[in-house]
């Protein structure tokens, strides 16, 4: 059993690798406009306001504005990419405790969902080992670039990098153990597709980390668009077949929300507004 699971994920890398090739070239030397920002000071890290190339298909629903009560931010750029890998950032965030709380054993196969520049994909990528997996997503071509000189720099292999969609992280199914998910759930344009995604991707035991800056805090110093209260992550989470595993609420600006499938839920007809 184990030998058959180290080849289906074999070929699925593969296949995962040969599709980077034929969709990055094309897609790397466009450019985004930028509008907005994340910050509350506007210091860097601006948020893109047009959708990737490959999310142009006429059977993708329109994106939303808003979700069950909440607006919808727009993505941050890929030109914002040097603020992930700021000195002060585990100050700011714990970003080793965090980890800890992932709880993630060598071995495990899991997902850095908005990836970047790969902050903790190398992160998990280490902790996960040789025999382990990350999959690195992100909507921006030139994320996964800046992902892939980092991985050869360090000399990283147990990571695939995945050219995902607005609606579909293009993840193989039952197959991962963890989905992490840090500051970037608020901006999907397509939650409800986008969390249908990740559930087929899980594992049956598999949980989704959900890291959002917290809504509740005034002194947070991001803007309001761009943090989320625990109480609505838990709802929207809650509406789309999951339910609250753990929580952990040591981290200095953020939420830390641990999901698993609810067994108990059944898709309704229609879609959550």
């Amino acid at each position: 059993m184990a030998a058959s699971r180290t080849v289906r994920l074999a070929t699925c890398c593969a296949q995962l690798a040969a599709a980077w090739l034929l969709t990055l070239s094309p897609l790397v030397a466009q450019s985004s406009r930028e509008t907005g920002e994340l910050f509350q000071d506007g210091k860097t890290a601006r948020a893109s306001s047009t959708a990737p190339a490959n999310d142009t298909k006429t059977s993708i629903p329109p994106a939303r504005q808003t979700y069950m009560g909440r607006r919808i931010a727009r993505t941050m750029s890929y030109k914002g990419a040097p603020w992930l890998l700021r000195t002060e950032r585990e100050k700011e965030e714990a970003c080793s405790r965090m980890l800890q709380e992932l709880r993630l054993e060598p071995g495990m196969v899991v997902c850095d969902l908005g990836c970047g520049n790969g902050f903790y994909t190398l992160r998990m990528a280490d902790l996960v080992g040789r025999k382990g997996h990350v999959f690195a997503v992100d909507i921006q071509p030139q994320m996964l670039v800046l992902l892939r000189q980092r991985m050869e720099t360090k000399g990283v292999t147990n990571v695939s990098p995945i050219l995902g969609s607005i609606h579909d992280p293009r993840l193989p199914a039952q197959t991962v153990d963890l989905i992490l998910l840090v500051d970037v759930y608020h901006e999907f344009s397509h939650p409800e597709l986008m969390l249908q995604a990740m559930r087929r991707a899980l594992k049956e035991d598999g949980v989704v980390a959900l890291l959002e800056y917290r809504a509740e805090d005034p002194m947070v110093p991001i803007k309001p668009l761009h943090k989320m209260t625990k109480k609505q992550a838990i709802a929207e989470f809650s509406a789309n077949g999951f339910r609250v595993r753990r929580q952990f609420d040591g981290l200095p600006w953020q939420h830390m929300l641990i999901f698993e499938k609810d067994p108990q839920w059944s898709p309704r007809s229609g879609s959550n507004r």
